[in-house]
């Protein structure tokens, strides 16, 4: 069946909707979105200086758009990939971010454990696996390349020891990759608004930034005021420049039903890792913690509508790639009803654009990251606190965070 909401919202549960922004305010930081990006810098921002006013501007609800499209996978991947962030900043630079993303994975599960978010985390890492001649001599290559970089930490599994951890049909080989942990988005996204909130955060739902202006955002319930505002590609798409420098992804997925005990006992996956295809463009997939298999993939350029965005209809032919794939991969899974389908548009930043930065002359602090996921929005809102904090650190030294100089186009106002 189609859905209006993502699997992930469903199965969290509709939260009491939060209050829609009053009128207009004064705040000292304005956050557009409550997905994990938005979430995660007003997390820091109180964390560090608790008397800090933050208020957090949401379209919809919490946990929608970015949180709600994703297959729950947390990795220590560096966006845009490693030869791509090598070439433009150095072999040195490669491998502290490469050290960074990893303890990035590691700080969301602690902040998971500290602050009691329960979302179904485990950390079981991620295989990547190939299934024909020549994904597995590129599969070979790409992980004897990847072992060349410390902190990588993969390792070449043979077709036996990947049946042993999941019993993939026709599987040749898989890269396993040890910094990665399977997760329920939604469930994140409202432990960690509720976490926000005790902390005196204040989330406005049903309330769509209109316009960002120096220190001030237009939305359509009165404009606030701040001497910050923080905003994730996601989010500003509605400016020319900064659209630029984006590309716009569809993210399709689908879920089973609860999988009998002994169709599990058949497939494996006791180890509850993230499994990947090597193909182009590539499938994701986790085993869920109520016993399903939810199943997704991104295409580019998105060809979806603002109307079937909202409407989160999933193509027949996305349908029935997906469907084809797992029944594939894991033939006893024909026998299972495909539960739920959904889909969702995003737009990531391309590999070759900053990443991060402030322009403290209009107030506007931005982030995006090409396959953004939550331990990037984890990185990327430690260091939006630091440079907003005006706090030197290994984050703000990295080379793909923009300080001082002319305002990038994406920064300034139309």
């Amino acid at each position: 069946m189609g859905g209006r909401e993502s699997h992930w919202s469903e199965q969290a549960g509709h939260t009491v909707p939060r209050p829609e922004l009053p009128g207009s305010l004064t705040a000292d930081v304005a956050i557009i979105g409550a997905d994990h990006f938005g979430l995660w810098t007003a997390y820091y921002l109180k964390k560090t200086q608790p008397r800090l006013r933050v208020v957090v501007l949401e379209e919809r609800h919490v946990g929608h758009g970015t949180s709600g499209s994703a297959v729950g996978r947390m990795t220590g991947e560096v966006p845009g990939g490693r030869e791509p962030y090598a070439r433009r900043h150095g072999r040195d630079a490669l491998d502290h971010y490469q050290r960074i993303m990893n303890d990035a994975v590691v700080n969301v599960l602690d902040v998971a454990a500290t602050e009691g978010i329960d979302a179904d985390i485990v950390s079981g890492g991620e295989l990547i696996a190939a299934y024909t001649a020549l994904q597995d001599r590129r599969l070979r290559a790409a992980t004897a390349l990847a072992q060349k970089y410390p902190h990588t930490d993969v390792r070449l599994l043979g077709a036996a020891e990947v049946k042993d951890r999941i019993n993939l049909a026709g599987v040749r080989s898989a890269i396993l990759h040890p910094h990665a942990a399977r997760f329920q988005p939604a469930k994140f996204a409202h432990g960690l608004a509720r976490v926000v909130e005790r902390m005196g955060v204040a989330i406005y739902e049903r309330t769509r930034v209109e316009e960002s202006l120096p220190f001030a955002l237009q939305t359509t319930h009165g404009v606030v005021e701040a001497g910050v505002v923080v905003g994730g590609s996601d989010h500003l798409s509605h400016d020319r420049g900064w659209r630029r420098l984006q590309r716009p992804v569809a993210a399709s997925l689908i879920a089973t039903e609860p999988l009998e005990l002994d169709m599990w006992d058949d497939i494996g996956w006791s180890g509850n890792e993230l499994l990947a295809s090597f193909a182009s463009p590539r499938t994701y997939a986790q085993r869920t913690a109520d016993g399903r298999i939810v199943v997704g993939g991104q295409r580019t350029p998105c060809q979806t509508s603002a109307a079937a965005h909202s409407s989160g209809k999933l193509g027949g032919g996305t349908f029935s790639a997906l469907r084809a794939m797992l029944h594939r991969v894991l033939p006893c899974t024909r026998d299972a009803e495909i539960a739920h389908t959904w889909a969702g548009n995003a737009r990531v930043v391309h590999a070759g654009a900053a990443k991060i930065g402030f322009d403290r002359r209009t107030g506007k602090a931005w982030a995006g990251a090409a396959r953004a996921g939550v331990a990037t929005a984890n990185l990327s809102a430690r260091t939006i606190t630091d440079l907003v904090l005006d706090r030197q650190s290994e984050l703000t030294a990295l080379p793909t965070v923009l300080t001082g100089g002319p305002t990038p186009a994406y920064a300034r106002t139309r």
